[in-house]
């Protein structure tokens, strides 16, 4: 009867404890378990994949991406043997650690050891929950149950890798190797390893930067244990010893953060954005901004743009020289900003001409005194050459030749030449006039590197890119100039004398000075890289004393240097290109003349001042005249009444009776003449 008896009960209780265990997995299965999709910073990495700007997420936390695979493994075999060395074995809640745990804590009174697992700390951090109430604990244990039926352990073990807290508002493992090490977990000393298994621990009281001590104490725990498991050898473990730990914590890498800016804004939704910037150049380019403008006034500020002008990929991209820096105006992005180019569009203008078959570089210009209308270009330091080679106009940048050819091509050849190149030109008036080539239009450093890149690719403009990995994206580009008048432009820049202290290394630049001294600004290529700087105030007011020969100009080649230690040579002349000097230039070649020139007389008098539709206030009842070219002696008329004649000079002063309009007229001993139609006040 016993023996029935014993089997009836053994039964029974197998059928209880099978029920048990159904109503268990039910009670499990039934698991409302949060999201599993974490939200981590969005990030923008550079071409090689290194982090160059991250964000927080929506709440201030710093919350990194990382995979398992991205972590230095010894991390995971000192966390796994630390906090739960079952971890690979349990199902979610490592049975005999908690009855350890309770047992101890009834003979002591007191909590000596935790129950909880990786996964059951996963659960906790996922619901935010507290851990010593018991409605919570059991709440942890079901949800990790859950958890391990739906997850692998990796995907457990990844959660834990975003979740753990590291004091402030740091979470995961990624974001505290980066806030206490500055560098990513894939590779980590055991000590540093150590200590970031320590810290989720007690992440408040075991801070490294407020509380070294403790943390200390912490990692040396975790170390021992690491050498009792034989996951680091006792040499390790001895070499652990000096190293003390960090004291504060590091900047998350802001690099490039205009741009990233400007890349998240438009993909927001993206959360890791690679563009085609070098994290080490671009580190290089801000930090010679910062020194660009330290002593230069707290309100100086610069922008450096650097290329590949073969591919078009950017590859540092400067706004300013502080993100941050308020004076400055710093969170304006300079790179993008209207601006004056002064004289750095003149070797767009040579180029086409050369292209018109106007001019070559040795033919001969006059820099001489000219009007075109009211229009009285002058040369920046005031003074004339007189007749000059093409070659020689260009590398002292003198502003008549240029006008001259301007005014020979139309100022809109040389807007459209402009957009041909990628650029987005803003005009003050509705047509373009002739200060356009002496930098009266608005254009950012991202248009004028993108022109350049052009010049130096040939006359073939490829739009400037940054997003993408390197090497995707590239087209054929549209053609500017043809490649014989960019190699032309680029020969004649190669040739320009560099700053005080620079490198003679043949770099192709231009340098530029904006009115009123606003804008100072350096663009140079060399067989493959382009480089742009700008130079002024955010704020467009003036800057006195800033050339961009002084200014601009050594910040250029210092950022040459910093992409290369050697500049790439230059290509070689294309097959048609006319190698020769003026006297063996084709006759229409040898002299600069304007189209119209045929039509107009050679040296036919002008009326320098007052200029056609001018008003004129008299002084003691005079009018100052001057004029220009014709042959002397000269006679000057008042409405066909001659005032002055047998005049020798080409200055001065008439008798005027009275107010009124007034056609003043001056004939020369050749008979040419010239008239302008006056207001007298």
């Amino acid at each position: 009867m016993m023996p029935g008896r014993l089997l009836g009960t053994l039964v029974a209780a197998l059928w209880v404890a099978a029920f048990a265990m159904d109503r268990g997995r039910d009670w499990v299965a039934a698991t409302e378990i949060p999201a599993l999709s974490l939200p981590v910073s969005v990030e923008v990495v550079d071409r090689n994949g290194i982090l160059l700007r991250a964000y927080t997420v929506a709440d201030g936390r710093w919350r990194m991406g990382v995979a398992l695979a991205e972590v230095d493994p010894r991390y995971i075999a000192m966390l796994v043997g630390y906090e739960d060395k079952r971890f690979w074995s349990h199902p979610g809640v490592d049975w005999r650690s908690m009855l350890r745990a309770m047992g101890q804590a009834l003979r002591h009174g007191r909590v000596v050891s935790g129950g909880s697992t990786l996964t059951m700390q996963v659960a906790r951090l996922l619901e935010e929950s507290g851990t010593g109430k018991m409605d919570g604990k059991l709440r942890q244990i079901r949800l990790a149950l859950a958890l391990e039926q739906r997850l692998t352990k990796e995907q457990i073990l990844q959660l834990y890798l975003h979740l753990a807290p590291f004091g402030g508002n740091l979470e995961g493992v990624r974001a505290a190797s980066l806030a206490y090490f500055g560098k990513e977990p894939r590779r980590l000393t055991p000590a540093e390893a150590a200590l970031l298994v320590a810290i989720p621990q007690a992440p408040e009281s075991r801070r490294p930067d407020r509380h070294p001590a403790r943390a200390t104490d912490a990692r040396g725990r975790v170390l021992a244990r690491a050498l009792g498991n034989g996951v680091i050898t006792e040499e390790e473990a001895r070499a652990t010893q000096g190293e003390v730990v960090p004291a504060a914590r590091k900047p998350v890498p802001m690099l490039a953060a205009h741009l990233a800016d400007r890349v998240v804004k438009a993909q927001p939704s993206i959360p890791r954005h690679q563009v085609t910037l070098e994290a080490g150049l671009q580190k290089a380019l801000e930090a010679l901004a910062k020194e660009a403008v330290a002593g230069k006034g707290d309100q100086m500020q610069i922008a450096i743009l650097a290329a590949d002008h073969q591919s078009g990929e950017v590859l540092a991209s400067v706004g300013s020289a502080g993100f941050t820096e308020d004076q400055r105006q710093g969170f304006v992005d300079m790179t993008r900003a209207l601006r004056s180019p002064g004289s750095t569009l003149k070797p767009l203008v040579y180029a086409l001409a050369f292209d018109e078959g106007l001019a070559h570089p040795e033919t001969l210009i006059d820099d001489k005194p000219v009007q075109f209308g009211t229009y009285a270009p002058q040369n920046f330091d005031k003074i004339y050459r007189g007749t000059i080679r093409l070659r020689e106009a260009l590398q002292l940048s003198l502003n008549i030749p240029v006008v001259r050819m301007t005014e020979a091509l139309g100022p809109a050849k040389l807007i459209a030449a402009m957009r041909r190149a990628g650029m987005q030109p803003e005009l003050k008036g509705d047509e373009p006039g002739l200060a356009i080539s002496l930098g009266g239009v608005g254009v950012t450093l991202e248009d004028m590197v993108q022109l350049y890149a052009a010049l130096a690719r040939g006359g073939v403009a490829l739009p400037l890119r940054h997003d993408g990995a390197a090497g995707e994206g590239a087209d054929a580009g549209q053609r500017v100039v043809s490649a014989v008048a960019a190699w032309q432009v680029a020969d004649i820049l190669s040739g320009l004398a560099p700053p005080p202290g620079a490198p003679e290394n043949r770099l192709a630049y231009k340098t530029g000075t904006s009115y009123g001294h606003r804008d100072a600004w350096a663009i140079g290529f060399d067989g493959r890289h382009v480089v742009g700087v700008w130079m002024g105030r955010a704020d467009g007011t003036p800057v006195p004393g800033a050339f961009g020969a002084d200014t601009a100009a050594p910040v250029l080649f210092q950022a040459m240097g910093r992409i290369s230690r050697s500049l790439t040579p230059l290509p070689p002349p294309p097959p048609a290109t006319l190698l020769v000097s003026n006297a063996d230039l084709p006759q229409p070649l040898q002299r600069f003349r304007s189209r119209n020139a045929a039509f107009q007389a050679a040296d036919a008098p002008v009326l320098a001042f007052p200029p056609d539709g001018a008003e004129v206030e008299r002084l003691n009842g005079r009018v100052l005249v001057k004029l220009r070219g014709g042959t002397a002696p000269f006679t000057v008329m008042a409405d066909g009444l001659p005032l002055k004649t047998n005049l020798t000079t080409r200055e001065t002063l008439l008798e005027m009776a009275g107010a009124g309009f007034v056609t003043l007229s001056v004939i020369d001993a050749a008979g040419l003449s010239a008239r302008a139609r006056l207001i007298i006040r």
